[in-house]
């Protein structure tokens, strides 16, 4: 099927540049973009959509989830991170069945479209249920089934958790046409071992794979592990091999100069996830000393139990003043850089090279954004106007390899009714 969008503005090439095409028309053939321009195409089109008053933009990209955490919002709020997790998410997480999972990934499905995200990087219990929950919904996901060891002891090819990610990797890498991606994960330094964690690496790295980890989220994490090896995370993942495979790494809140420095190196790529460091009190992460050095930055919304939502627009706009704010310094971390982080950067980050910009050849990925509303009233500039006074209800559109998934507040792949009512009975059993 071949879709033409019409008399919209167009965010076009890379998101960065704030490029516009005025008044545009961008044409869709099966799932990739076969035209953009200022003037209607002499092909013709099986539909045609009038989009007057939006915005065309690539999708979001959420690189850091756990999407079925959904059915955990709001337990264990106002506690740090250490206490919230062991003591409130854990012991309900020991209970959480097939259902549940796919539930909550459906649900999850549904807040991020709406707000625009077209893809997102998980690590979550049970994720083949997820990965079948994402294929149905026509969504993309990069899944992993992460490692935690407990037992020093403990060889990584006697580990079972290895083996399950391994026979995970092989059935699901590349499923739904590519639409669902897997990556290697590796929970965290505080919740593994050096020998698995070594293991799995050395595996990633045949298997030309990528990696997904939490590092140095909370201060305690940090010192521990430098009181323990001597070193600091970053560094322990680095000398263990994880770093010799493409790597996205969580929160880096604690990272050190040095570390930075690696990860440029190296080319790991950070992902920032201000509201969930906020909501938990974990503190401010050093994206601008990343970005000097040359660091990819993505952004991620992290579970909705730290976070209470799965907003991306939300994240955008805090990582756009926050660093202000600290630095004091109204000139850091620009709109450019922001929207970068959400779409380009964020695809690259995924392995995700044929997506994250509006061009002839690129997936369709694309979203739509009301302009006309009055709080986007006027909006001399682009790239400002989506990271300072967007909002996740100015989405209008989202589209997925040129199809649409969400529009006006309509879902075309999922039940919104049954979805809650399948929440509901999860959560009512899971928190009483």
């Amino acid at each position: 099927m071949s879709t033409l969008l019409t008399n919209c503005d167009i965010l076009v090439g890379p998101p960065a540049s704030g490029q516009v095409i005025r008044g545009g028309y961008l044409g869709i053939s099966g799932s990739a973009i076969d035209y953009i321009g200022p003037c209607a195409p002499d092909a013709a089109y099986d539909v045609v959509k009038d989009l007057n008053g939006c915005l065309l933009a690539p999708g979001f990209v959420n690189c850091h989830c756990h999407a079925p955490m959904v059915l955990l919002r709001g337990v264990g709020s106002d506690l740090p991170l250490q206490e919230w997790l062991f003591d409130n998410i854990m012991p309900i997480e020991k209970h959480l069945t097939e259902a549940d999972i796919v539930a909550g990934t459906q649900l999850a499905a549904m807040e991020m479209l709406a707000c625009g995200i077209t893809s997102f990087t998980d690590m979550y219990f049970m994720p083949a249920f997820t990965a079948q929950a994402i294929a149905e919904i026509g969504m993309k996901a990069n899944l992993c089934v992460f490692l935690t060891c407990f037992d020093p002891d403990m060889r990584g090819e006697d580990c079972q958790l290895i083996r399950e990610a391994m026979e995970f990797y092989r059935e699901y890498d590349g499923h739904a046409d590519g639409r669902i991606l897997v990556d290697f994960g590796i929970h965290s330094e505080y919740l593994t071992t050096p020998a698995t964690v070594e293991y799995l690496s050395a595996l990633c790295k045949q298997e030309g794979g990528r990696a997904h980890l939490h590092l140095s989220e909370t201060e305690r994490e940090h010192e521990e592990c430098k009181q323990r090896y001597g070193k600091t995370p970053a560094q322990w993942f680095c000398d263990l091999g994880t770093f010799d495979s493409p790597a996205i790494a969580a929160h880096c809140v604690y990272c050190e100069e040095g570390d930075l420095d690696l990860m440029a190196e190296k080319g790991v790529s950070i992902i920032h996830n201000p509201t969930s460091n906020m909501k938990l009190g974990s503190g401010f992460a050093p994206i601008g000393a990343a970005l000097e050095r040359g660091v990819r930055v993505v952004l991620g919304t992290d579970g909705a139990a730290s976070n209470n939502n799965l907003n991306m627009l939300e994240e955008m706009h805090l990582t756009s003043i926050i660093h202000k704010g600290y630095h004091r310094d109204a000139t850091t971390i620009t709109p450019s850089e922001v929207v970068h982080m959400a779409t380009a950067a964020g695809a690259l980050a995924q392995g995700r090279a044929d997506t994250g910009e509006l061009a002839v050849g690129k997936q369709a990925d694309i979203i739509a954004i009301s302009f006309d509303r009055p709080h986007m009233v006027p909006a001399p500039e682009i790239l400002p106007m989506l990271t300072y006074a967007a909002q996740a209800t100015d989405v209008v559109m989202t589209m997925v390899d040129g199809n649409v998934l969400y529009e006006n507040g309509q879902y075309l792949t999922l039940d919104r009714e049954k979805v809650i009512a399948d929440v509901l009975h999860s959560t009512q059993r899971l928190l009483g």
